[in-house]
């Protein structure tokens, strides 16, 4: 049974194979394949013509050259039957009409039935009406002068095989029409697959962006710090300088930890088999600490706050505060200027909602930044903005009112933005 199923599996896929070959030829070079359908059919009708017609014919008295040239008429329009199918039935009809009244009977007539399947198939379908019109009469008028048989006979059976090849033509038609909505659609969907490709590249990127922007921006700030400290330093407390070169190897060495992870994710090539994926946690909240000491080596006094009972956070969300509290601590050590001092106060809400508010006592007017806004070029208050909005929280950045003066930072995350 297998053995029979797997023969005609085969046998099928053969004739698959060889009717797509027979279409694509045909799609390439559609006027030879016309041009040999057409000459078959003249051939056969004018063997026909020879005399095999009398063997039906109602009446053999017919001039041949008249049945040469019914022959002809019948058969020739047939290379134009794709490009305008009506109006080769037009010009078939007067000859069947002629073949009928004269009684020659010609079997060429059967040709309409191949012009018939294409007007179903390539016009609307109410023109099967005036195919219709233009095939009835010949077959009424041969009925009335050579009554043969019954009515049955003579005009409702040709009308059934012109409604068969007519209905043939319809499904082919169908077929075809469902088949090119699967092309289109399959078009389409590559086409949104790669729309959703490049905007998921272009998050990535984003996404990579910030986080380049949060480390080496932070990470510069802090060694900028050590470095002028340092320098102050050397001249009169040489182990002071020690301790800020120190600092700058160790926040250098993590920045390079933290850019080696980031930039990994962008190589091509996967590791080596059997070499261990280099894996390292993203910061959280525990690493504020680490950060603000960081800070405080860099000369940046920071008092740090906690409010309210602390409640785990999802890691992305964790993320999210670490960075924009990195992002405002480094704005602060840029532009705050010599012996300003900042606050971090975390808060903790009702369920999972945190807020976090970064304030420092440097000048309200930040260089040439706009109100709310990153200077030219500025990518800070963006990405810190862009973080919150993924969790459907919000970002605000403004000077702090008299008397206290300063620049605040404040990050909300709500309870109902966790996932």
């Amino acid at each position: 049974m297998e053995q029979q199923t797997g023969g005609v599996g085969t046998l099928t896929a053969r004739v698959q194979s060889v009717l797509h070959r027979v279409r694509a030829f045909d799609r390439r070079r559609p006027l030879v394949w016309d041009a040999a359908l057409t000459g078959f059919f003249v051939l056969a009708a004018l063997i026909d013509a020879r005399g095999g017609w009398r063997n039906i014919a109602a009446d053999p008295d017919v001039p041949p050259d008249l049945v040469v040239a019914l022959s002809l008429v019948l058969s020739v329009p047939l290379l134009w039957r794709r490009r305008s199918p009506l109006a080769v039935l037009l010009v078939m009809a007067p000859a069947a009409l002629v073949s009928q009244w004269t009684g020659a009977l010609l079997q060429a007539a059967l040709i309409q039935l191949v012009v018939v399947f294409n007007m179903a198939l390539r016009l609307p379908l109410r023109r099967l009406w005036w195919a219709l019109a233009l095939l009835v009469p010949p077959l009424v008028v041969g009925a009335v002068r050579f009554p043969r048989g019954s009515w049955d006979q003579l005009i409702v059976a040709p009308l059934w095989a012109y409604a068969l090849v007519a209905l043939g033509a319809v499904v082919v038609r169908t077929r075809q029409e469902y088949t090119a909505s699967l092309v289109e659609r399959a078009r389409r969907l590559e086409v949104e697959r790669d729309q959703q490709a490049r905007l998921a590249a272009a998050a990535e990127r984003a996404r990579i962006a910030r986080e380049m922007h949060d480390i080496i921006g932070h990470n510069l700030s802090v060694i900028t710090g050590l470095a002028d400290g340092g320098r102050y330093a050397a001249a009169k407390s040489p182990e002071r300088a020690a301790q800020a070169l120190d600092g700058i190897a160790t926040t250098s060495r993590q920045a390079l930890t933290e850019l080696r992870r980031l930039l990994g994710v962008l190589r091509d090539e996967p590791p080596a088999p059997g070499s261990p994926p280099e894996l390292s946690p993203q910061p959280a909240l525990a690493d504020l600490d680490q950060l603000l000491e960081g800070v405080r080596a860099a000369g940046l006094p920071v008092r740090f706050t906690v409010r309210g009972d602390p409640a785990p956070l999802p890691p992305g969300r964790q993320l999210t505060v670490y960075r924009v509290v990195q992002e405002a601590l480094t704005n602060t050590l840029k532009h705050a200027g010599p012996g300003a001092t900042a606050s971090v106060e975390v808060s903790y809400e009702g369920g999972a909602g945190v807020a976090v508010s970064v304030t420092d006592s440097g000048p309200a007017l930040r260089g040439a930044a706009p109100a709310g806004g990153d200077r030219p070029g500025g990518r800070g208050l963006t990405g810190m903005r862009e973080r919150a909005a993924l969790y459907d929280g919000t970002l605000e950045a403004g000077p702090v009112p008299a008397p206290s003066g300063g620049w605040r930072v404040h990050l909300s995350l709500p309870k109902d933005s966790v996932t």
